[in-house]
């Protein structure tokens, strides 16, 4: 069993695509498929079954994926070990974050990140915050930008907080309450919402200060992203409510109103708990500037 047998096996796991886990590992399909039937021989079992239906993991498969990760991360731990010059950082640093971040400006991070270590490849996913936790706790991520409910905190994860912001209402331009300065949920009983998918942290934000005010509302259009919120907001079939950053100032099409029951989210950057890898570890320090200016 090789360490690049169990990188396939992860990479695969992980996008559940053979095609898309050789991109990522810069190999031809070909050959990550025949190392992966080589492991299974040697293993006695399958660890991945294939149909018209896509790729699926085994039972064998999530019993091998968790000290597969282990191992490859103490593998990763070794050679930052015996690295000769403590500021050379070289490797691949994985970053995950919330469609709506404003307490860091993730382009600018990322370009000052890449001047500081160019020799790192950074790779970046978005999600909800949910499942970016549970990536770096499965080690497929190293750190995430995440937005959760006051009150809520990451869990089995390292984590500091590093904004706290109140959500805006979004409005057409030619809506009814455009013009206010302020308004409060019971006045939005009637309208139609444009929010993120029910179960997701993102929702849960705006469904905890609606039962908080004692309003029901409907929600017609569920979708991932503040951007498709916003186009939908503009073509004058929904309102919505989003952290102010993530309504860009050229924005003319859309108007914000205060809220002033609305809700409000804590963004936090979350990391391995156990031992953040020195790309990591690097990217943090950078955050942190970042989040200071």
């Amino acid at each position: 069993m090789e360490l690049q047998q169990m990188r396939y096996v992860v990479e695969v796991a992980a996008t559940l695509s053979f095609t898309r886990a050789a991109e990522r590992c810069f190999v031809t399909q070909s050959a990550l498929s025949h190392q992966i039937a080589a492991l299974e021989r040697e293993l006695g079992q399958r660890l991945f079954t294939r149909s018209s239906r896509g790729v699926r993991v085994t039972e064998a498969g999530d019993a091998f994926l968790a000290p597969a990760r282990r191992a490859l991360a103490s593998a990763q731990q070794a050679v930052d070990a015996v690295v000769a010059e403590p500021d050379h950082l070289e490797g691949t640093v994985r970053i995950g974050l919330i469609p709506t971040v404003t307490a860091v400006r993730v382009p600018h991070l990322l370009a000052s990140f890449r001047a500081a270590h160019p020799a790192v490849r950074v790779e970046m996913e978005m999600g909800n915050s949910d499942d970016l936790v549970a990536k770096i706790r499965r080690g497929d991520l190293d750190v995430a930008l995440l937005g959760l409910h006051p009150g809520i905190e990451p869990r089995g994860v390292g984590y500091r907080q590093i904004a706290v912001d109140h959500h805006v209402l979004v409005l057409p331009r030619g809506h009814r309450l455009a013009a206010r300065t302020e308004v409060s949920l019971r006045e939005l009983a009637t309208d139609t919402f444009v929010d993120f998918p029910a179960g997701t942290s993102g929702r849960a934000q705006s469904d905890v200060a609606f039962r908080a005010a004692g309003v029901d509302r409907d929600v017609a259009f569920e979708v991932d992203t503040a951007g498709v919120m916003l186009d939908l907001v503009a073509e004058g079939l929904a309102v919505a409510l989003l952290a102010p950053g993530a309504v860009p100032a050229s924005a003319t099409v859309v108007s914000t109103v205060k809220v002033v029951d609305g809700p409000r989210r804590t963004e936090y950057v979350a990391w391995d708990l156990g031992s953040p890898r020195r790309v990591a570890r690097a990217l943090l320090t950078a955050l942190d500037r970042e989040a200071s200016v």
